[in-house]
């Protein structure tokens, strides 16, 4: 049971999973936005020049029947026939919502793309321009006596 909590905790301390985790809370609250201008900003011109709200466009398959409890004087009772739509502008502007919030992020990540590409550009120019220290020689140091001795014994046995 240890192994598997420690597990666990390595699992969510790992900066993905936390990356993940913010970037959809924060995504939730841009959809929220994005869904407030396209129905408080883009629609009304467009109902506008529709003559009505745009979710609110259907074709009416069935009319409503309003309930009836009186006739002549004779009461009768009949059901409320509800009335069948298909209601296309709700299916328009869920379309509008998606082309809105895919366009921004294309713009947000264009933007952060090349925010970037300028930054590792004023980097590299940075470390062009700065002086770069020389490598310091290489000291080879002088072999002990021992070693020496190990390489006539080498030597010599080579010899022979």
């Amino acid at each position: 049971m240890k192994k598997l909590f420690k597990e666990f905790k390595e699992f969510v301390s790992r900066g993905n999973v936390l990356n993940l985790a913010v970037g959809i809370i924060i995504g939730g609250a841009f959809g929220a936005i994005i869904t407030s201008l396209v129905n408080h900003v883009i629609m009304p011109p467009i109902s506008l020049l529709l003559g009505d709200e745009v979710g609110a466009l259907r074709w009416i398959l069935r009319e409503a029947v309003p309930a009836v409890m009186a006739a002549d004087g004779v009461t009768v009772v009949t059901p409320e026939v509800k009335e069948i739509a298909i209601g296309w502008g709700l299916f328009v502007q869920a379309i509008l919502n998606f082309l809105l919030i895919a366009l921004v992020l294309f713009i947000i990540i264009k933007v952060a793309t090349r925010m970037n590409e300028k930054a590792e550009a004023l980097k590299a120019k940075i470390a062009a321009e700065e002086p770069q220290p020389e490598p310091e020689p290489v000291v080879v140091p002088e072999p002990s006596e021992e070693v020496l001795l190990l390489r006539e014994i080498r030597d010599s046995l080579n010899k022979k």
